[in-house]
């Protein structure tokens, strides 16, 4: 059974040196005060999900409780009021992506459904033999096997671009790859596995001179950096809420206007059709033509007020933060004994993966957990990124804003404790 929460914000916390400092942050997040096998938690899988904040937390529960209702269909104040809240957070979106248009902005489940919805809808209406996408090495599976299962479908096919040793994309191979054929490049803003952060304005830059449309996947970029996707230049940018400090269950899909207008459904159901007859349907404009059925109306809500938590702490501070904290880490791990760093590229958001001598990534995170220290071990839905580095996965250390020097500090402890247990630690 879980010990009880001692209150929250309990026990003192270091400041980041060097700049960017966000003290107190880790008290809006109630979760961090829960004890871990008898230990603080140290919380360093913000690769995978963040935790919330109390006013997330709190913008679901009162929507629960003050103003649930389905929206769009009811002409009574309730219905009428979630409406206006549902309405409200694609705007809140719109503004955080800088979005020309509200409705560029297609909520999902996901990343994953947002890519899997440009698969089937955009690309099963374009796509036909030899035509060719542009994925790279760093990609999560999310953006992987939806095109492969395309390419099946249609008769297109993938091209890879490859990455040097320090995790870098090779930037001309993208280049000599690109080629009159492609009609997709699909990239990652920064990967989940190594932190490497793309120059996905160049990349669409180059892309569309090649006559592409550019899909980003944004999951792990928009928590950590301001995201613009007119500066951009992209199609299509897809993140998930629950990296974003939001709910579970709640992505979003951004598409120009005109590639939307284009698109037909790729579900069909209630809310996303203007007339049904038996004979014929037809269908609503964007976005409700690709949000058929009762969309996540709480997760929407809750991610708007995750989206104006980060924006009153802002970006520039949570990037200078993450980025000490980054070095900090990269500095202290990298200095162990028997430690190798996985992806060194010189631009890199606050992820660290590495490997321990002598000790399985899984082993590895589970003595840390046994410490208090979460981190994740695996090839993170990177399985191909693991095999250009012939290892079958790594242990990754993720910030966030709420982490601190203790808890690279625990971290460090923790390692060592691992190695003292498989007798693999030596001296330095």
């Amino acid at each position: 059974m879980n010990a009880p929460l001692p209150p929250a914000g309990a026990g003192a916390r270091h400041a980041t040196p060097a700049g960017g400092a966000l003290p107190g942050i880790a008290a809006d997040f109630p979760i961090l005060a829960r004890p871990v096998h008898g230990r603080r938690l140290v919380y360093l899988d913000n690769g995978a999900t963040t935790q919330k904040p109390e006013a997330v937390i709190e913008a679901e529960r009162r929507f629960y409780r003050e103003s649930n209702a389905n929206i769009h269909r009811g002409v009574h104040r309730l219905s009428q009021h979630a409406t206006e809240l549902y309405d409200a957070a694609r705007a809140t979106v719109q503004r955080y992506l800088n979005a020309a248009h509200a409705e560029e902005i297609v909520f999902t489940r996901g990343t994953t459904e947002a890519i899997n919805l440009v698969a089937h809808s955009w690309g099963r209406s374009r796509l036909e033999a030899g035509d060719e996408i542009l994925l790279t090495t760093l990609e999560h599976h999310s953006n992987i096997v939806p095109w492969q299962l395309l390419c099946e479908q249609t008769g297109a096919v993938l091209k890879v671009v490859p990455v040097d040793e320090s995790g870098t994309l090779e930037l001309a191979a993208f280049d000599a790859l690109l080629g009159e054929r492609t009609r997709l490049v699909a990239i990652t803003h920064v990967s989940n596995a190594l932190g490497t952060v793309n120059p996905v304005a160049t990349l669409t830059a180059r892309a569309h001179a090649a006559g592409a449309v550019v899909l980003i996947d944004g999951a792990q970029a928009v928590a950590h950096q301001a995201v613009d996707v007119q500066a951009i230049g992209c199609d299509f940018y897809a993140f998930s809420g629950h990296k974003l400090y939001g709910p579970t269950g709640i992505g979003v899909l951004y598409g120009r206007a005109g590639l939307l207008a284009a698109m037909p459904p790729w579900q069909g159901g209630g809310d996303m059709i203007r007339t049904v007859a038996f004979e014929r349907s037809t269908f609503a404009e964007p976005p409700q033509r690709f949000e058929a059925g009762t969309p996540n109306i709480a997760g929407a809500i809750g991610l708007a007020a995750a989206i104006d938590y980060v924006s009153r702490i802002g970006l520039a501070r949570i990037a200078a933060h993450e980025h000490a904290l980054l070095a900090h880490a990269s500095a202290a791990v990298g200095d162990i004994p028997g430690v190798r760093l996985v992806g060194t590229a010189q631009d890199k958001a606050g992820i660290l993966s590495f490997l321990v001598d002598g000790i399985h990534p899984h082993d590895l995170g589970t003595i840390l957990d046994a410490e208090g220290v979460a981190i994740r071990a695996g090839h993170h839905c990177a399985m191909p990124l693991m095999t250009r580095f012939g290892i079958p996965g790594t242990a990754r250390a993720s910030f966030a804003m709420y982490n601190d020097i203790d808890d690279i500090d625990a971290l460090v402890a923790a390692i060592h404790k691992a190695q003292d247990l498989f007798g693999t630690r030596r001296p330095g």
